[in-house]
């Protein structure tokens, strides 16, 4: 029988085990039965996680990142095959029984998981989730304490009102909250190895600097190791130690983060830098050609500087002489009592007015009230007071009839794609669904449409027939995206639409959101965390903050002239992709935080 005892090396000094080799991965390959045949997903993979060291695995969407993590543990599906070997602290996990791997997971090997909506159990509360977390592995934990260390845990990861958020449900929570849900029981029982799937991808950037200082001060105190897997280079230039880049199941790069950010060496690499969006530069900087290949990729990567001026043309035409497309006027929207959470008031005072031709940025903490505005811009949900006017229809007291009305010119990118996707729907039907049900096309016309929407998102036509499960979670958010624009609408409401995109499709979508403005005059309620994103695509930008609008502006007056304080904070924790930067950043905003904590003590 396997040991699964817990190694007493774990406990031990961290200067004495430091070259201590945690994971040892060789010749890892991984492969899909699919119609027939097997497809490769991760081809030969070589490497090490020694203790207290942070790899980052970068690479586009479907390139093999997540698959190859998941694959450490067993958590890839049934029609899957797994080569090479796997070795935990010396003891080899490939071909062990279901009970070591279960004994394994979350005490030696923990996950945060990508989309935290799919990943959580909807019908037990968080804090049960992480109460069950941690008894699994201590038995002799009485629950009264099991709940004193899990509302811990979720104050550890900045949860608003951790004692009452315990008792709420995952679909109670924004998709920043669910992340640090997600988080809290990944962290919960202080694993070895903890493999971090865009642990940042729904948080805002604030919230994400605690995130990432906890992940920080997590692997420093137990000398654990970190597999990070992000698009985000500015988080991995914060919290990196060794980056390994991957393309189409390879590792084409891999070395110290230092080296792959200033002398990146292959063409691949030199591309996916050149394609970061940089806070307040402007511009995205053109990579040197490489293969022909490469060359053609890169060439696909805009200019920003050109889709802004190409913005700030429509706007100055259109907002002055156009009814707004969506205007809300004083708005107040309230949450009904559900159980124990109690009535509250999620946004007040709104006023915020969108053109047709202009996108709207609305930036702000997890929780501050974004999302909720969105999902009333097209009736989701119902306003308390004021009067919210959508494509020329007031809904303040809208029927189900009108609604229907509005929701033919209006379309919506949620936020966890997996889970407003139907399961048991292949994407292109999920896709052509808006186009049928419109009328607007059927048979052979209507699978033109689906190929050409699958195509503008950057998707080959054969995925049409592949269910969400089958597709990475960027290519997920795409699929999403191509059905909010499946008919064309006056009014599209954007939430975190980039968030799961690596960064040159993101450049090229950011660019097709424009082409398609200009062609159609949609207006677009734009909601994000990422302010590198707002600050390349937006006209105007509105900061939320406890659920009322703090302040509003053009682009420049809100990031480079911000007024309001809490719109300083926010811009502050933006991460750069240069980690020689981002260190001074981080050294700067933690005496700042200090700072604050002594005047406020």
């Amino acid at each position: 029988m396997t040991d699964t005892t817990r190694p007493t090396s774990r406990t031990a000094p961290a200067h004495e085990e430091s070259s201590e080799t945690i994971l040892a991965v060789e010749n890892l390959g991984v492969e899909f039965w699919v119609e027939g045949e097997f497809y490769p997903a991760a081809i030969d993979m070589n490497y090490q996680v020694r203790r207290g060291e942070v790899l980052a695995i970068v690479g586009e969407s479907g390139s093999g990142k997540s698959t190859s993590s998941m694959a450490l543990l067993g958590l890839l599906p049934e029609n899957s095959r797994v080569t090479g070997s796997i070795k935990l602290l010396g003891r080899e996990l490939r071909g062990v029984d279901d009970a070591t791997l279960r004994s394994l997971r979350g005490n030696e090997i923990a996950v945060i998981f990508q989309e935290p909506m799919t990943a959580l159990n909807p019908v037990y509360t968080v804090g049960f989730q992480i109460i069950e977390a941690l008894r699994s592995h201590d038995r002799s934990l009485a629950p009264s304490e099991a709940k004193e260390k899990a509302i811990e845990l979720l104050r550890m990861v900045e949860m608003p009102n951790p004692e009452q958020s315990f008792h709420k449900y995952p679909h109670q929570l924004s998709g920043g909250q669910r992340q640090r849900a997600m988080i809290a029981q990944s962290i919960s029982c202080d694993p070895l190895l903890l493999i971090a799937d865009e642990p940042t991808t729904a948080l805002d950037v604030t919230v994400q600097a605690e995130v990432l200082d906890l992940l920080r001060n997590l692997h420093k105190r137990l000398d654990s190791a970190i597999i990070l897997i992000t698009h985000d280079m500015g988080v991995v230039a914060d919290l990196a130690d060794r980056i390994m880049v991957m393309k189409n199941g390879v590792v084409v790069e891999s070395g110290s983060v230092d080296k792959i950010f200033h002398a990146p060496e292959h063409p691949y690499t030199q591309q996916l830098l050149a394609s970061v969006p940089h806070l307040g530069l402007g511009v995205l900087e053109e990579a040197e050609p490489g293969p022909a290949e490469v060359a053609t990729e890169t060439s696909t990567v805009p200019s920003v500087s050109s889709i802004r001026e190409r913005a700030s043309d429509a706007a100055d035409e259109v907002v002055e002489t156009r009814a707004p497309v969506l205007a809300f006027e004083d708005v107040a929207i309230d949450y009904p009592k559900r159980g124990r959470i109690p009535a509250f008031r999620a946004a007040e005072h709104i006023d915020l007015a969108i053109y047709p031709g202009e996108i709207v940025g609305l930036v702000g903490e997890s929780g501050s009230g974004k999302t909720t505005l969105g999902r009333a811009a097209i009736g989701l949900l119902p306003i308390a007071e004021g009067k919210l006017t959508t494509v020329g229809t007031d809904i303040s007291h809208a029927s189900q009839k009108d609604l229907f009305a509005i929701r033919r010119k209006t379309g919506i990118v949620f936020q966890d794609p997996a889970s407003s996707l139907n399961p048991r729907m292949p994407i292109g039907q999920s896709i052509g669904e808006p186009i049928l049900l419109a009328g607007l096309a059927k048979g052979k016309d209507l699978d033109k449409r689906v190929e050409g929407l699958l195509s503008q998102v950057e998707l080959p036509a054969s995925y049409r027939n592949r269910f969400p499960h089958e597709l990475s979670g960027g290519q997920r958010q795409r699929v999403g995206i191509a059905r909010a624009l499946a008919l064309a609408p006056e009014l599209l409401v954007a939430d975190e639409p980039t968030s799961a995109l690596d960064v040159s499709v993101q450049a090229r979508f950011l660019d097709l959101l424009q082409e398609l403005q200009q062609e159609l005059q949609f207006a677009c309620l734009f909601i994000s965390h990422d302010l590198a994103v707002v600050d390349i695509l937006s006209h105007r930008i509105a900061v939320m903050h406890h659920g009322k609008l703090v302040e509003a502006g053009t682009r420049d007056e809100i990031l480079r002239g911000a007024k309001d304080p809490y719109t300083q904070r926010l811009i502050a924790a933006v991460p750069v992709p240069n980690p020689a930067e981002q260190k001074l950043r981080r050294e700067a905003r933690a005496a700042l935080l200090q700072r604050s904590g002594s005047a406020a003590s």
